[in-house]
């Protein structure tokens, strides 16, 4: 029978932690025409939530509050849950030691898998993890799912760790590992690429200059095309094995250079150069401007970013093409004109989007 046809209470339930973030949100748009959505969040649903969708409050940093909210899913739908797509995590990219990478991210993880295996049937577990866990390569290689895991800070460290969690309490509940790229949009959404718009878009000195090989450069992948793969391993876990592993993001890469180049043209006419310097040099420099810039414009480059700006990854998504008939619809260096002409036509909505100071236009 269609989906159509179905009544809404017989529709596949899915739970969404993290449910109200940027991806959390849109998944559960893309998922409530043929599914029952429930996002479970301690933030409140912000105001493009889908109205059919419900919320549940949820702490994953409280062993009785989780369990208390998934006993509260399984008395308002029922032990039986399509898919629980687990989101939730904390993330930081100012690099400062935080305690919830361990309580929300690894442990929340823990508490998450009890309480479903004490009160839920779920058919299937997805984590979203990431990309940054993996190995940085050399120019002519690529990354794979049996490629070596090298994680370098806390962010991917704790990604890699509830990664362990779930293998190891997993039982019989399918499990789906999605090691997933930077995600972006038209209106930037990725700290990286945006940061590195607002440097060249003020001109700052630190644009002109990288520490790393300038041929480097890393996969991202767009939310639109993220949603849909997720979409895709939930209405396909029928036919997925019981452990499963995919990198998701597209195969195109842009170098550094080639990205400051585009970035360059389409903010002010021209290429942008890009001197390579030393790492020690560019280490003491983002160290002496850390620790002079004032209060309201610390710096985006810290010290510890120097020692990964060497990092390098193209992937095969080989896998999820065959496996789960998705790739990316998206090329960043085709939507890179449209979030940079967002950001001309609408520079304070851009800066509030993505936490970026503002400026007193462009010449």
């Amino acid at each position: 029978m269609s989906p159509d046809a179905l009544p809404r209470e017989a529709l596949p339930l899915v739970l969404i932690t993290g449910a109200c973030g940027l991806i959390g949100t849109r998944l559960a748009r893309a998922l409530i025409p043929d599914h029952r959505v429930v996002g479970l969040d301690i933030a409140p649903a912000p105001a493009d939530f889908p109205s059919e969708a419900s919320r549940i409050e949820c702490d994953l940093t409280s062993e009785a509050g989780t369990d208390i909210t998934i006993r509260r899913v399984v008395e308002l739908h029922g032990p039986e849950i399509a898919s629980v797509i687990h989101l939730a995590a904390y993330y930081d990219f100012s690099g400062a030691p935080s305690r919830l990478y361990g309580e929300l991210t690894v442990r929340g993880t823990e508490r998450l898998i009890s309480a479903l295996q004490r009160h839920a049937r779920p058919q299937q577990l997805v984590f979203s993890s990431s990309l940054l866990v993996m190995r940085s390569t050399e120019i002519g290689d690529v990354i794979d799912e049996a490629g070596a895991v090298r994680a370098e800070w806390d962010y991917p460290r704790s990604k890699l760790d509830a990664e362990a969690v779930i293998e190891a309490m997993r039982g019989e509940m399918p499990s789906v590992i999605l090691r997933l790229a930077g995600a972006y949009d038209e209106w930037g959404h990725s700290p990286p690429i945006t940061q590195q718009i607002w440097r060249i878009r003020e001109k700052k000195l630190e644009s002109f200059f990288f520490p790393g090989n300038p041929h480097h450069g890393q996969s991202f992948v767009h939310l639109d095309d993220l949603v849909a793969c997720l979409r895709r391993v939930v209405v396909r876990r029928d036919a997925l094995e019981q452990r499963e592993l995919f990198l998701v993001g597209e195969p195109e890469i842009l170098s550094y250079a080639a990205l400051q180049d585009r970035i360059g043209v389409e903010l002010h006419g021209r290429e942008w150069p890009t001197l390579r310097i030393p790492g020690a040099l560019a280490k003491a420099g983002a160290w002496l401007k850390e620790k002079t810039a004032a209060e309201d414009d610390e710096p985006f480059i810290k010290p510890w970013m120097i020692d990964l700006a060497d990092a390098h990854y193209p992937i095969s998504i080989d896998r999820a093409k065959r496996r789960l008939d998705w790739e990316p619809g998206h090329r960043l260096a085709d939507v890179l004109p449209a979030m940079i002409r967002n950001m001309k036509r609408d520079p304070a909505r851009f800066d509030a989007v993505n936490g970026l100071p503002g400026h007193d236009g462009i010449d």
